[in-house]
Formats: C-alpha cells, sequence, structure tokens
C-alpha cells in the first residue's frame, strides 16, 4: 500500500563533507529557557532515581524546560545505543550489549509516579534483535496499565525493518496512539535516514491504520526540503491514513551532524499547518520547536483545527 514515488538521492560523501560546519546562530523564535524549577527537578531526579532513558536528554530535545517543569516526559526504551546513525540524531550509535527485561516495570513506576494522564514511549533501534524489541513495547504498556490504569499511552516505534509480526505485537497491547516518524522528505533519505526506507515508513503507517490504530507521524523542516516537497510529504500521509502531523524545525546538535540548511520562519509553519488540515488530517502540530511527543497529551480524541 506504499504510494510509489521517485526517490532521488544525496550521497553520503555529500554528508560527510557537511559534518564540521559552524552551527548558526538562532533566531528569536527558536531560543528557549535554560532547564530548572521544582517540576523540572522532580523528573530529572526520577528517571536517574529509576535509571531510564528520555528522548529529552538524548535528542536534546529544545522543549526540555517547558515539559519537565509541568512533569513530562518522553521515556525512551530498549537501552541508550542505537544500531542505526542518521545524520539528525544525537543517539549514541554502536552495538548494544544488553537487553533489559526490567526496564518496562521501571518505567511503569515512573509514569505512576509522575501521575501522568498520557505517556509517551520511543526507543532506540534494535536492529540486532528479530522482533525489533517489539516485545519490551507491549511489556511496557502492560506494565504502566497496571500502575496507572488511566493513562493513555502513545508509542513511537521505529519500523521494525518492515516485520509485520512486530507491528502485531505492539497493537495487541492497545496503546491509544501509535506514532512513527517519516522524518524528512524522500529525496534527502539516503543523507538524513541511511538506514531507512520512505516507502517502508508509509507501509508501516498504512498498516497500524488497517490493525484500527490511531496513527501519527511527523517530520522535520530545514535539511534542504522546499515547502512544496513538504506538502507533498504531507499528502503521502494522508494517504496512508495517518490521523495526526507534527512539523518542527530541525536543530543541529553537534558539529557531528547534519547542518540546518534553513531556519523557516513561523509563518511557513503555519501555511503547513493550514494545508495539511485542509488535507483532512486530525490535527497537525506545526511549528518551529515541534517535536513528536510536543503537546501530545492534547492530540488524544483530538478533531478540531486548534
Amino acid at each position: 500500500m506504499g504510494i510509489a514515488l521517485p526517490i532521488i538521492e544525496t550521497g553520503q560523501a555529500d554528508a560527510r563533507r557537511e559534518v564540521g560546519r559552524q552551527i548558526p546562530r538562532r533566531p528569536e523564535w527558536l531560543k528557549v529557557k535554560i532547564p530548572g524549577g521544582p517540576g523540572y527537578t522532580e523528573t530529572k531526579q526520577l528517571v536517574d532515581q529509576h535509571r531510564l532513558h528520555t528522548v529529552c536528554e538524548e535528542a536534546r530535545c529544545p522543549n526540555i524546560a517547558e515539559c519537565w517543569s509541568r512533569r513530562s516526559a518522553t521515556f525512551m526504551i530498549l537501552g541508550d545505543v542505537c544500531t542505526r546513525s542518521c545524520g539528525f540524531c544525537a543517539v549514541k550509535t554502536g552495538r548494544p550489549l544488553y537487553l533489559d527485561w526490567d526496564e518496562p516495570r521501571r518505567v511503569a513506576e515512573a509514569v505512576a509516579q509522575l501521575n501522568l494522564r498520557h505517556c509517551v514511549i520511543t526507543s532506540v533501534n534494535r536492529d540486532e534483535l528479530p522482533d525489533g524489541g517489539s516485545q519490551i513495547f507491549a511489556m511496557t504498556i502492560r506494565e504502566i496499565r497496571k500502575c496507572l490504569p488511566n493513562c493513555t499511552i502513545e508509542v513511537l516505534i521505529p519500523d521494525f525493518k518492515g516485520n509485520e509480526q512486530a507491528l502485531l505485537t505492539v497493537f495487541a497491547a492497545k496503546p491509544e496512539i501509535l506514532n512513527h516518524n517519516v522524518e524528512t522528505i524522500p529525496r534527502l533519505y539516503r543523507r538524513v535516514r541511511p538506514q531507512a526506507n520512505y516507502r517502508q515508513s508509509l507501509e508501516v503507517l498504512a498498516r497500524a491504520k488497517k490493525l484500527g490504530a490511531v496513527t501519527k507521524s511527523g517530520f522535520m523542516m530545514g535539511l534542504g526540503e522546499t515547502i512544496d516537497e513538504a506538502k507533498t510529504l504531507l499528502r503521502d500521509l494522508h494517504a496512508s491514513h495517518v490521523d495526526i502531523a507534527t512539523i518542527g524545525q530541525y536543530l543541529q546538535p553537534t558539529r557531528e551532524h547534519l547542518p540546518v540548511e534553513r531556519f523557516v520562519p513561523p509563518h511557513e509553519f503555519a501555511e503547513l499547518k493550514a494545508f495539511g488540515m485542509s488535507l483532512g488530517f486530525r490535527h497537525v502540530e506545526s511549528g518551529p520547536l515541534v517535536r513528536s511527543s510536543y503537546h501530545a497529551d492534547e492530540h488524544v480524541g483530538r478533531r478540531d483545527s486548534a
């Protein structure tokens, strides 16, 4: 059910030449406050106490101050070492040494102590595992249900290398939202996501929708795409029956990562949101600081254009 579109790829050699370029100064609309305050401190202590990982820290999310101050965090399971080497991501790359079967219980305890109304669970890629780590995803969902039955759960999953059984394993645990990010336009995949496949990601989302999931996906701006290419990507997501889309500005985490080609002004994000809503998405979250889990609790059951 994947959409047949030509993929014109930029070589990895070009990406290697780009790293090391000076990180440009952020415009005013991308400046955020320094993390701190009682809520931030409490969340930080809780994460450390349970020996957990969060995408907030590992991916250097710019919204960590806002989210942690209101005791909201996106938990990253399956360790903190990813088997892939995406050009935009600050998570460590390598071969993970073990699988922590106790991790689901500790995540659930942290979610319960925070008394979350909604939680987001994501992961590194674990391509060395036959199931891609899908059993740990399912166990984490079930443990949270036991500790905090009224908490709604969103999972941001990898593509599991197209393994349909892995997707079924996660879906069987009944998360409220199933999210898988396409990250960028197809033309830039080889440079941005060299070990992923655009059509495969669309297929994951289409399969999840066929199973009956509320589906969600997101992508970054500022990596060299045009606004027309971004609109085509939104059309592809809608054709794959995705319910919710998130669009944000790419920020270069270190000099060893892909450079920012441009800082997209807020009015272009507003244009993309309006375009997405006109296609028929349930909701589009679009703005310079938007990330996959930004205001995720507001997306559950949402059907308006606010």
